[in-house]
């Protein structure tokens, strides 16, 4: 019995002295700091005096760490999903098709790009300018192509001009016209850039003999000098697509377009009516989405989160896809079921362990999510992108620190990862039993 006892003590002992490095790093790494930060939680900035929970309660009342706090929450629930979501679908479509394996690591590659190289480029996708920016370049050239542009924003009369400034932006002649005389609707202020591509060198237009009304619509500026005001120059252009309306007892009774050389023609009835070009013609072209603004900055980094997350969820979800018995799926579909049945009611909840490992798994991550935040919003939104692990850093560290207030939004943080962390854990105890 004593030797027994002997030996279980040796084992033991044994089995201390492999253990103890590791318990000693454990304990400078993780129980230290976690400890320190409890305690430095209830000091004031300073550090000298004790705050009580002063920290804690500055976190919900101060409006940026607020918003931290809130923003986190919306972290937790929305990237989660989706990206667990669109992993499920991607693993489910492409089971069946031979490019599957490709699409798959495709979808996986932004996993090998490390957060903050995935800022810099979501940060170049989310441009405003629709030259430099992918996702507004996308959204510019939808929009154009159901709603037409303006073709010459910031176009303006000069005084000499015979237009002047009407209602909502649009200019109008100051007389009638006559069709006995040519129309010469000149302006300025339109950058050569900006300028059709096929747009001709402006001609005078000449009256017509039958009662029509015609006229020019110029761009009155000569590049490098010369020319004069309110005549049709040379090396002027016309504004080839400008709208023209023929204006009476301010109803409109004819309108038309001009040509590439700026001419345009309206019908007789348009003879003693006033010109008129519509503030249409001059709006300013649309810009696209301010997607790091105050109110999208929050899902746009989200989006970018999901790109290089979602390919994570789909190689776990594929392997668990590929232990699904396929005699159930069979036999669901020689019962009558299609296939959005088989999926909704066999393939999830057969998936079920493997979805909430990995829904977990990206809870305890955007917990902790700083890199993404930091480096896609700018200066400006930065605050309505606020995060928890942001504002832990942002609290700790440079000329205005707090660590009080630091340390308490770590604990936060702990106290916030660690139900989520049980909940796994119990989960694989459980599956461990089986």
């Amino acid at each position: 019995m004593d030797k027994r006892r002997s030996t279980a003590r040796r084992h033991r002992a044994v089995a201390a002295a492999f253990l103890l490095p590791a318990l000693v790093l454990l304990g400078a790494l993780v129980v230290y700091p976690i400890g320190y930060s409890l305690y430095r939680s209830f000091l004031d900035r300073t550090g000298d005096s004790f705050a009580g929970l002063d920290n804690y309660a500055a976190i919900f009342s101060d409006d940026t760490t607020f918003t931290a706090v809130k923003n986190t929450a919306i972290w937790v629930v929305l990237a989660p999903t989706v990206a667990t979501a669109l992993g499920l679908i991607f693993a489910v479509l492409t089971e069946r098709v031979r490019w599957g394996t490709a699409f798959k690591l495709i979808v996986f590659m932004p996993m090998a790009i490390s957060m903050l190289a995935a800022g810099i480029i979501f940060r170049l996708v989310y441009e405003q300018d629709p030259d430099r920016g992918v996702a507004n370049a996308v959204w510019v050239g939808v929009h154009d192509t159901f709603s037409e542009s303006a073709g010459f924003p910031k176009a303006r009369p000069l005084p000499v001009h015979p237009l002047e400034a009407g209602e909502d932006g649009a200019f109008v002649t100051k007389e009638p016209v006559s069709a006995s005389v040519s129309v010469r609707l000149p302006l300025i202020g339109v950058s050569p850039a900006r300028m059709p591509s096929d747009a001709r060198p402006a001609r005078e237009a000449e009256p017509a003999a039958d009662g029509t009304v015609t006229g020019t619509a110029w761009l009155d500026f000569t590049r490098g000098g010369g020319g004069a005001p309110n005549a049709v120059d040379p090396a002027e252009l016309g504004l080839k697509g400008i709208k023209v309306e023929a204006v009476k007892d301010g109803e409109v009774v004819a309108s038309t377009r001009a040509g590439p050389d700026g001419v345009f023609t309206l019908p007789a009835s348009a003879d003693g009516a006033t010109l008129r070009l519509p503030g249409e013609n001059f709006r300013e072209p649309y810009n696209g989405v301010n997607w790091l603004g105050p109110t999208l900055v929050t899902p746009a980094i989200i989006g970018s989160y999901v790109w290089m997350w979602a390919g994570f969820a789909m190689v776990l979800i594929a392997a668990g896809l590929a232990s699904v018995p396929r005699e159930l799926l069979e036999a669901a579909r020689v019962d009558g079921a299609n296939e959005w049945q088989v999926f909704r009611k066999v393939t999830v909840p057969l998936l079920a362990p493997v979805l909430v490992v990995v829904l977990v798994t990206l809870m305890i991550n955007v917990m902790k999510i700083f890199d993404l935040v930091f480096v896609i919003a700018p200066g400006s939104a930065q605050d309505d992108a606020n995060v928890l692990a942001l504002q832990l850093y942002r609290s700790s560290f440079g000329t205005d620190a707090d660590l009080g207030l630091g340390s308490a939004i770590a604990v936060l943080l702990l106290l916030l990862v660690v139900p989520v962390m049980l909940v796994n854990i119990r989960r694989l105890r459980r599956e461990s039993r089986r």
